[in-house]
């Protein structure tokens, strides 16, 4: 595809990179607390640096954190994962009509960095499915923004992690970040009512052992916003040429 070998020479890269600027402080502070975290759990830190460079997957790494310290057995911590991170096998369905025709090779790199929020912004700005010159720079420059910014503060929170007193309370702060990000993608009925299942399902279950309530509230959502989505009119597609040309002037 065109651009894909440079994708930081387009501007489309650069539009990118800036739509995601936004919720960039939020990612950070996610990462930071998620470094912090995962080295007062227990983990050294060698191992906690490659957990945060070889899963990137904040959401996944904060669920399996309590199993680690609880002692849970290895089929918890997979499962837990596995189903913590079951969405994203719904968002490559999404990336499929854009990046299906690219190499295999290109999609398992591009599969690694992608995460919730580069979807949310790469559908606002290409609402209309199919193949286009500027998706693939445009995806990089969301990427690399969000990659750097939540590594640079996850290692941060690994390598300072002893250093954090524990009466600053941290973990809460990581709970209102995690509120924000996930406020920020409820932009549609079906993430609404994905999310309001998910809530309702973690703490009707809450008295189940080993956290399995988020297990189990994880996959109410995702078959709940699976069928509100389907049952959803697609939106209606919006010139991208046009609209990343309004955004240079």
């Amino acid at each position: 595809m065109l651009f894909a070998s440079a994708p930081w020479r387009h501007d489309a890269f650069r539009l990118g990179a800036r739509d995601m600027s936004a919720p960039t402080i939020g990612i950070g502070a996610w990462g930071l607390v998620t470094g912090v975290a995962m080295v007062k759990s227990g983990l050294t830190i060698p191992v906690a640096l490659a957990m945060s460079l070889l899963m990137f997957a904040g959401s996944a790494q904060l669920a399996i954190l309590p199993l680690l310290a609880a002692g849970a057995p290895a089929w918890v911590l997979w499962t837990t994962a596995a189903c913590v991170n079951l969405r994203f096998l719904i968002l490559s369905a999404q990336w499929r009509p854009y990046f299906g025709q690219l190499p295999r090779a290109q999609r398992v790199r591009m599969a690694y960095f992608a995460a919730d929020l580069n979807v949310v912004q790469f559908m606002q700005r290409f609402p209309q499915q199919r193949p286009h010159p500027d998706q693939v720079p445009y995806f990089w420059g969301g990427a690399a923004l969000n990659w750097t910014s939540w590594q640079a503060l996850s290692i941060a929170g690994i390598l300072l992690g002893d250093r954090v007193p524990g009466h600053w309370g941290l973990g809460f702060a990581g709970v209102l970040v995690l509120i924000g990000l996930v406020g920020s993608m409820l932009t549609d009925r079906a993430t609404g009512v994905a999310a309001a299942v998910a809530a309702l399902t973690a703490v009707a279950a809450y008295g189940l052992p080993l956290k399995l309530n988020i297990v189990l509230a994880i996959v109410a959502a995702v078959m709940v916003g699976l069928l509100v989505e389907s049952r959803s009119p697609r939106p209606a597609a919006t010139p991208v040429l046009s609209s990343i040309s309004d955004d240079q002037t």
